[in-house]
């Protein structure tokens, strides 16, 4: 079983998304399970299961697991084909974001895209690299800052410019023979926070309603001798 797949077809990606399946495939991402065995757990008849369990067969989101004997009966033990599961924007066809369209530095949407386009480009080359049987070359680094005012935000996004900018100067050779392009995403939001009582994310509403940090009080003149 893998960690996590994408999903790049959109009739895959409409199945995935009903409720009765989601749960479904929690379950069968712990571990093989029965439809007789599933249909006890989620409450859900074991002909509605197998039927669920079918379709989900059929677009490669569960896979068998094997078999065993119940009596006169061989039931057929059904597993995740992942951990979890991205639906790429591939699966959007013409209305996938394209950050090329409209390129803001400063804009939230303009992030959105730019991270729907590293999901998208991410899970081809993932999809590609295991038909390959061939290990994928990526890097990630993923920090939380805490700033103590929103100028202090805007130098550290203007340092981080000028240090990435270095880097990609320094190391690139557009003459290389035998090298390859690699693309850099740098991103910067806010944090949003697990309620730690059910580990649920917030309202959306109230992940962006707390006030900006005050800017750092001028420091007052020394007097003068």
């Amino acid at each position: 079983m893998l960690d996590v797949t994408v999903i790049e077809d959109p009739a895959a990606a409409a199945v995935s998304l009903d409720p009765t399946r989601v749960r479904l495939l929690a379950e069968l991402a712990a571990g093989p399970a029965s439809a007789a065995m599933l249909a006890a757990r989620v409450g859900v008849p074991r002909q509605k299961v197998n039927y669920h369990l079918r379709t989900l067969e059929r677009h490669g989101l569960v896979e068998l697991a094997g078999e065993r004997r119940k009596g006169n009966v061989t039931e057929r033990l059904m597993q995740a084909t992942a951990a979890s599961y991205v639906i790429s924007p591939i699966a959007l066809g013409a209305v996938q974001p394209d950050p090329g369209r409209a390129r803001d530095q400063f804009s939230a949407r303009w992030l959105l895209s730019v991270a729907a386009r590293l999901v998208r480009d991410v899970g081809t080359l993932i999809v590609g690299a295991g038909r390959a049987r061939r290990r994928l070359a990526t890097f990630a680094l993923d920090a939380e800052v805490r700033f103590a005012s929103a100028a202090d935000r805007a130098a550290f996004a203007e340092e981080l410019t000028q240090g990435v900018s270095a880097l990609v100067r320094k190391y690139h050779d557009g003459t290389a023979e035998g090298g390859r392009e690699h693309r850099v995403v740098v991103a910067l939001h806010p944090t949003v926070k697990e309620d730690p009582a059910d580990g649920r994310l917030p309202a959306a509403a109230a992940a962006v309603t707390r006030p900006e940090p005050e800017p750092r009080p001028e420091p007052e003149p020394e007097p003068e001798a």
